[in-house]
């Protein structure tokens, strides 16, 4: 499945890093913790939180994650949307809880 599968499917909003649209996705990783997402996270994963800064853009590059999903409505911060078009990494935005996305991340992915 690739991240523009599960933009259409969810209703998901692109905020940047469009040049990712067609990424993989091999899994999924939910944490608000950046060390844990650096130190558990794998690549090809869908990040799930509600961190905005661009650090965030630092660890989905260090990981080689698919995109990042940001939870109740937050947008990504002017420097975060900089990093994200350099690294071709996708933001995306949901109104969704997180507990909720992640729920419907893993029922699309184990269809696949």
């Amino acid at each position: 499945m690739k991240v523009a599968d599960i933009v259409e499917k969810l209703g998901l909003e692109i905020c940047c890093g469009t040049a990712g649209i067609n990424r993989e996705i091999k899994g999924g990783y939910t944490s608000d913790l950046l060390s844990d997402v650096m130190g558990n996270a794998q690549e090809g994963n869908l990040w799930v939180t509600l961190q905005t800064h661009k650090n965030v853009m630092a660890i989905a590059s260090l990981k080689e994650l698919s995109a990042v999903i940001l939870v109740k409505g937050y947008k990504p911060e002017e420097d975060t949307v900089t990093e994200s078009e350099a690294e071709g990494i996708p933001i995306l935005s949901t109104t969704k809880q997180t507990f909720e996305i992640t729920g419907e991340i893993y029922e699309l992915l184990k269809q696949k």
